[in-house]
């Protein structure tokens, strides 16, 4: 950490990787999800018929490729930051794009399945179970697209702690989805 966030008196944040502000943002929006999840158990405790055929509809196999993809992404962002620390600033930057990389592959497979529920009709609108899939899977993508810049930033501007940050933002994003998917695609 730099001596400017040392300085900050963020507490016990202050012994977290990256930015102490980051950390911040990571508790809230784990916070912001735990409240979507607890909206999904109610939800599904009132309706547990039409959420089972509801979530029948899902693609378990697209679903378990983002899993891949995403966790395959955040073990590259841990050899960035591994490679960083041992001032491989090449080799970093290569770990941080292919985390990237994987990122994108997990937006292109969602947008597919996005793309196929809209061709069967299947929208926001089309029962409480697929509206809390669609915003909790929305907000969750919209994670992702933030944390690929975080990580193109770490790679631009290959500091320490910015490759830290970026890592952990990335590491929140995998956490959500390792809990959204078996919520949303298996556990029936």
């Amino acid at each position: 950490m730099t001596e400017q966030t040392d300085s900050a008196g963020w507490g016990a944040l202050d012994s977290l990787p990256g930015n102490p502000l980051l950390w911040v943002l990571i508790i809230s929006e784990l916070l912001v999800f735990g409240a979507f999840f607890t909206a999904f158990s109610a939800a599904e405790a009132f309706h547990p018929a039409l959420f089972a055929a509801a979530q029948a509809r899902l693609d378990r196999v697209a679903g378990g490729i983002n899993t891949m993809l995403l966790l395959s992404s955040g073990l590259a962002a841990a050899m960035a930051l591994k490679a960083r620390s041992e001032d491989k600033v090449g080799r970093c930057r290569l770990w941080l794009a292919a985390a990237a990389t994987l990122g994108i592959g997990f937006l292109v497979v969602k947008g597919m399945e996005y793309a196929d529920h809209a061709a069967h009709g299947i929208t926001l609108d089309t029962n409480d179970f697929f509206t809390l899939f669609y915003l909790m899977t929305g907000f969750h993508a919209l994670h992702v697209v933030l944390g690929l810049v975080l990580l193109a930033v770490a790679g631009w501007k290959c500091s320490i702690e910015n490759v830290e940050t970026g890592t952990a933002f990335w590491h929140m994003v995998d956490l959500i989805w390792v809990l959204l998917y078996p919520i949303l695609y298996l556990i029936r």
